[in-house]
């Protein structure tokens, strides 16, 4: 279906001058245009990019490079986010500014609407939490504004909980066509809304949490995702057309990435299930062995254990929002004393976060209670904020960008590198091309977040730590 919704969506047609011409020129079987839940589809598309990336990776030091190190050590280098305003924020903006031009016959027009606004919304904050201020109520106007301001982050967090309000108030009974994420299942869509507003609202936890608990506790009782069947998942498919990322790598035989010492120092030592999921033992001596983020000397990668067959398969899945990410939310807000029960609720989401996280992947579930109490592992209310966080990041692998996120917030874990010196990023430059074609507006974000001159080592407004 993914493929048919690419040709669909791309097609045109060259009309003649004259009405003899208009008649013999148009195929009967290709729309003249898109039509709204094809536009969506199209962004669906692309919402394998916000995790198949080496860069996320180098982000979160789930990897590290084999092949080219520099690439993966921080260069003060810039990062586009033309794609996504180009791409599937475009397409569904459009959906969006054409309400009155919506066909009823691919679902109601009020639940298209509905999955634009949720999909905008999480564009949206996965780029203004990877650069800081972007561009929000100026951009996607086309011609009529080719130099939009950059909004306040504050700002866009207000706007996308209010976007996301209005998403799942919309929502009416009936699906919609063309869904390649959720079938058209506008359930899941409406508790995809509420976690979505829940994740936002526990970026708050240093920056505003009076507001962080209003809205994680508006989002629960709206209701959120209730097991691994509700994740927002991208499906690859065995197919050239529309196959993982790594698998397309890995098949030109670039062995490029191995697991590094940073997560592995993490799994290995209490026998994490997910481990032999998330990479293959070496060919040296059958042994998990890490590699440490930012090495540069004599690698072999028969040495160290690259990523796994489950990560590489052609049709591999990305996991974006997940059901584990809902509980180990739930645990650090039950111990941050945001939801009622205190340590009771947030050990027994936790375990349930674990528990979920492994049925995810796919691990070997018969030895989990034996892992789970082990000392490192077991809810220790002393060090729980810890524990919690540091379970997510290792359950967000492959998600390098959204545990990247979670580590600026929280700091953990807490055995992250500085190779060469050069500490994690607090976010992404700006592509230099702003400079040039929206001088006035670059400016003056520059300014306003940081005092004039940006790096990767600005904070973003939630990051206050």
């Amino acid at each position: 279906m993914q493929k048919l919704n690419i040709l669909i969506v791309t097609a045109l047609l060259l009309v003649g001058c004259n009405n003899f011409d208009e008649d013999i020129n148009i195929n009967p079987n290709v729309p003249s245009q898109a039509s709204g839940t094809q536009l969506i589809a199209n962004a669906m598309l692309s919402l394998s990019g916000l995790s198949s990336s080496p860069q996320g990776e180098f982000m979160s030091q789930y990897l590290s490079e084999t092949q080219y190190v520099n690439a993966s050590l921080y260069p003060q280098s810039s990062t586009s986010f033309y794609w996504l305003y180009q791409g599937p924020l475009m397409n569904l903006q459009t959906v969006l500014n054409s309400a009155d031009k919506l066909s009823g016959t691919e679902g109601p027009v009020a639940n298209q609407l509905a999955v634009a606004k949720i999909l905008k919304a999480y564009y949206v904050w996965h780029a203004t939490d990877r650069w800081g201020d972007v561009p929000m109520s100026d951009a996607l106007r086309g011609a009529d504004n080719f130099t939009p301001k950059y909004d306040i982050q504050e700002s866009i967090y207000t706007s996308l909980f209010t976007l996301l309000d209005e998403a799942s108030s919309a929502i009416v009974p009936g699906s919609v066509s063309n869904d390649i994420i959720y079938n058209g299942d506008m359930t899941k869509w409406s508790k995809l809304a509420n976690t979505l507003k829940m994740l936002m609202a526990l970026r708050l936890s240093e920056v505003n949490p009076n507001l962080g608990k209003e809205k994680f506790a508006a989002a629960v009782q709206a209701g959120v995702m209730t097991s691994n069947s509700g994740n927002l998942v991208f499906k690859h498919l065995a197919d050239a057309n529309n196959q993982n990322y790594w698998f397309s790598q890995l098949n030109q035989g670039r062995e490029w990435w191995a697991i590094s010492s940073t997560l592995m120092d993490k799994m290995k030592p209490v026998g994490d299930p997910r481990l032999m999921v998330y990479g293959n033992a070496n060919r040296t001596d059958g042994e998990y062995t890490g590699l440490v983020f930012g090495e540069t000397v004599n690698i072999d990668t028969e040495k160290y254990a690259l990523l796994g067959d489950a990560i590489t398969a052609q049709d591999a899945p990305v996991y974006l929002v997940t059901y584990a990410q809902v509980l180990f939310a739930q645990a650090e807000a039950a111990k941050l004393g945001w939801i009622a029960g205190g340590d009771a609720t947030a050990e027994e989401k936790y375990n349930m976060a674990i528990s979920a996280s492994m049925n995810q992947w796919g691990a070997d579930t018969s030895e989990l209670d034996e892992f789970m109490m082990q000392p490192e592992i077991a809810y220790n209310p002393a060090k729980a904020i810890e524990q919690i966080a540091t379970q997510r990041w290792v359950h967000l692998f492959m998600h390098g960008y959204e545990g990247w996120a979670e580590y600026r917030r929280t700091g953990y874990p807490n055995n992250m590198v500085a190779p060469g010196g050069a500490e994690v990023p607090k976010r992404q430059i700006y592509i230099e091309t702003e400079q040039f074609n929206n001088t006035a507006n670059y400016n003056e974000a520059v300014q306003r977040q940081f005092g004039g001159s940006e790096s990767l080592y600005g904070n973003v407004w939630w990051d206050v730590n």
